[in-house]
């Protein structure tokens, strides 16, 4: 939790942090409510309610150290003495304003004067003899975890500056993780937490928390014995880092040439095809249609899906061809809540990947899904907006070139059998996209009336005249327009860079299959269950050393790289992921450093036996795909156990 050493107020240089979502007001957060906010997203990782009490000395360590603090015997003993029976939630504010976190060049310098060679090692016989005989000392096994700690030792020394900033981004990645719960759990938001409610009143700025007066017995002027003291953090990231696991996997560019899709021969078989996008949302979902499948018979079956390619020029592919597309098909049965995963795309085939396989009689959920290492929110400044419409001489609008092809090719995605016609069913996912509403049979009967349509079809140049009419409604102005657009994955540019669109092939040998886009969702529950039960099926698995309930599950393919994290213990634990030292990779989180929670698997011991089967114990990590496909990758990931 790296904050600046000066601060009045630990918390309150975390602005990157979600904290200002979790507020019901429209005034910005004061530097106060930050720190208390920050406070209970903290307690709220050890403790049930910010109402429940500290009642015990391993309490308050393990608070503090969520906190990013590094509490010493000495700092603990100074907080709990013989006569503390426990410590409320204000009590723990009170500690966190007077217990300020290490900066990162306080640890440095204090390290650097173990350094006798000043370049940036500490040979592992001088820290061991450093930690173990001076000072506050550590166990052999605390030192020994510091010394096995991945990526930090090598040649019998330890790269402190590598650990030190291990130590802070794991700090700020754990304060980060808290409040995203916190934000996400609106039960936590409505609690009161000690004598202060989640929505602050107004207060004067110079107002402090009055501690109780067991915490005003110890002196407020004694210095911190572990200030700048590398000491502490070595304790503390002994007993934070548990455990580790290390992955790495090296891939050849291209892929694997031999691991190719084999398309039968299709003459004789009957096909259907149907269109869908990804959506990007404001806060990094992704949205697909989804399918359902009918099968009349059992039929050996050759499935793909690529991205659709808009492109006017011969040779030439629309710029989202990169993004990595897949299907997962799962089996609908009627005894059964959740349908059973029968297969994955997994094998390249020409821009996209397939499967061939046999499907019995029944119906099917087809899943798309894309890793989102490549589909992401753009971090660039916003183009120069585009006109929409003009004006002619005589003063009516018409709608520009640039906003027509646009429109033509939204016209395209949302074609979903590609037949050159809108049907009802299909400009109803266009509305829910853009508007959120449907658009009923007496509506659909005036657009029939007002624009050009066949056979009940909306054409292109009805699509265009609707748009037309819309902005003459608005005399000109194109705010509907935009909003439409931007709904669609389009920039100010008219660039489509937050959307996908993709296109699904299908044939069967020995019956006519029947596919129709069913929903519009975003990419969790079902499709993440699908994941994880196709990694756990067919990845390698790791446990981590001395935690055989907390496992890492691995599934590569030529193309991607994912990782499960499965908790089969009685709490929850946070995984620390470090991606540093990967070569040529881009993860779906757009971080090489982070932290994910998976909740335990006894949290689902009382729950009826179909809703067991949710997963929720078992969590995606990560995604990983090759920055460049045209180059060799290489992909190292050190998970270590940092709370459980």
């Amino acid at each position: 939790m790296a904050t600046s050493p000066g601060s009045d107020i630990a918390f309150a240089s975390q602005k990157s942090m979600p904290s200002e979502n979790l507020r019901t007001k429209k005034l910005p957060l004061s530097e106060e409510e930050v720190f208390y906010m920050n406070c209970r997203a903290v307690y709220l990782t050890v403790f049930k309610s910010s109402l429940e009490n500290i009642i015990s000395k391993d309490q308050l360590y393990l608070a503090l150290q969520h906190a990013g603090r590094n509490p010493s015997q000495k700092t603990i003993d100074k907080y709990w003495t013989p006569q503390t029976a426990k410590l409320n939630f204000d009590d723990f504010c009170v500690i966190l304003r007077k217990e300020k976190p290490t900066s990162k060049a306080e640890l440095l310098k204090s390290f650097k004067q173990l350094d006798v060679n000043d370049d940036g090692y500490i040979l592992h016989t001088d820290l061991y003899k450093f930690l173990t005989k001076r000072g506050e000392k550590m166990t052999p096994e605390e030192v020994n975890t510091i010394i096995n700690l991945p990526n930090i030792n090598a040649d019998g020394k330890f790269d402190y500056i590598k650990f030190c900033k291990l130590y802070m981004t794991t700090s700020g990645q754990c304060l980060k993780t808290a409040l995203e719960r916190l934000q996400v759990d609106s039960k936590q938001r409505r609690q009161q937490f000690g004598s202060h409610m989640e929505e602050l009143p107004a207060r004067d700025p110079s107002s402090v928390l009055k501690p109780s007066p067991r915490i005003l017995r110890n002196s407020d002027q004694e210095t911190l014995s572990n200030r700048g003291d590398p000491r502490a953090s070595l304790l503390s990231t002994a007993r934070k880092f548990k455990a580790s696991v290390t992955c790495t996997i090296s891939m050849a560019a291209n892929g694997n040439q031999n691991a190719k899709l084999t398309e039968p021969n299709l003459k004789d078989w009957p096909g259907v095809q149907s269109r869908g996008c990804f959506f990007l949302e404001d806060d990094g979902e992704t949205v697909s249609h989804q399918y359902r499948l009918h099968m009349a018979q059992r039929s050996t079956v050759h499935l793909t899906i690529k991205p659709l390619n808009l492109s006017q020029v011969e040779g030439k592919l629309s710029p989202w061809s990169s993004v990595d597309t897949a299907l997962y098909i799962l089996k609908e049965n009627e005894d059964q809540v959740d349908p059973q995963l029968v297969c994955f795309t997994d094998l390249q085939h020409r821009e996209g990947f397939g499967w061939t396989g046999e499907l019995t009689p029944g119906l099917y959920r087809l899943l798309p899904s894309t890793s989102g290492c490549r589909l992401r929110k753009e971090r660039t400044p916003e183009p120069e907006e585009a006109q929409l419409v003009c004006r002619d001489d005589a003063g009516d609008l018409f709608l520009t070139q640039a906003f027509k092809a646009a429109l033509s090719d939204v016209f395209d995605v949302i074609d979903l059998d590609g037949n050159g016609f809108l049907s009802l069913e299909e400009y109803n996912f266009f509305e829910l996209r853009t508007s959120g509403e449907k658009c009923g049979e007496e509506a659909w009967l005036l657009c029939r009336e007002h624009f050009d349509t066949k056979k009940n079809e909306l054409t292109r140049q009805g699509f265009m005249d609707l748009h037309l009419m819309e902005a003459n409604d608005r005399e000109g102005d194109p705010c509907d327009l935009w909003v439409m657009l931007r709904a669609m994955g389009y920039n100010r540019a008219l660039e489509l860079k937050e959307a996908c669109p993709f296109v699904i092939d299908l044939h069967a040998e020995r019956c006519k299959p029947r596919l129709k886009a069913v929903r519009m969702e975003a990419s969790r529950g079902q499709l993440e269950k699908a994941t994880c039960q196709s990694v756990l099926l067919q990845g390698e698995a790791r446990a981590m050393d001395g935690y055989e309930n907390v496992l890492v599950h691995t599934r590569s393919w030529d193309f991607r790289i994912t990782s499960v994290i499965e908790n089969k213990s009685d709490n929850k634990v946070i995984i620390h992921i470090n991606n540093e030292l990967s070569k040529n990779c881009v993860n779906n989180r757009g971080l090489n450093v982070f932290a994910v929670e998976v909740a335990p698997q006894s949290s689902m011991d009382n729950a009826p036996r179909v809703k067991r089967q949710s997963f929720l114990f078992v969590q995606v990590c990560q995604h990983v795909m090759p920055l460049n496909e045209h180059q060799e990758w290489m992909h190292h990931c050190v998970y270590s156990l940092i709370s459980s």
